[in-house]
């Protein structure tokens, strides 16, 4: 008799783990009207406008042609110089973190 229950037990104790798990659902079906707790995606619908494809408005579109102010043309420059690395130059320290710096 003790065995019976002992083995219904541990059965009991098996379901209910694999139902906290997961391992079942996929034998249940969810009858909501909402299936899942996913929202809708509707700039992945097929009849989604496809981005970049609309233009800006006439008035808020950049002049191409307009003359480029003095105070603003050396924002403009391109960047000149050495370009940053991730390998140290020779007799630098790759890297100076530390308790001694």
């Amino acid at each position: 008799m003790a065995v019976a229950a002992g083995a219904v037990g541990a059965i009991a104790a098996g379901v209910t783990a694999a139902l906290k798990l997961g391992w079942l659902d996929r034998f249940f079906t969810v009858t909501d009207a909402d299936p899942g707790a996913e929202h809708a995606a509707p700039d992945l619908a097929p009849a989604a406008a496809t981005p970049g494809t609309a233009r800006a408005p006439e008035a808020f579109r950049p002049d191409p042609t307009a003359p480029v102010p003095d105070s603003e043309r050396e924002a403009l420059r391109p960047a000149t110089g050495l370009a940053p690395t991730m390998s140290p130059e020779r007799g630098e320290m790759a890297n100076q973190t530390g308790a001694a710096n």
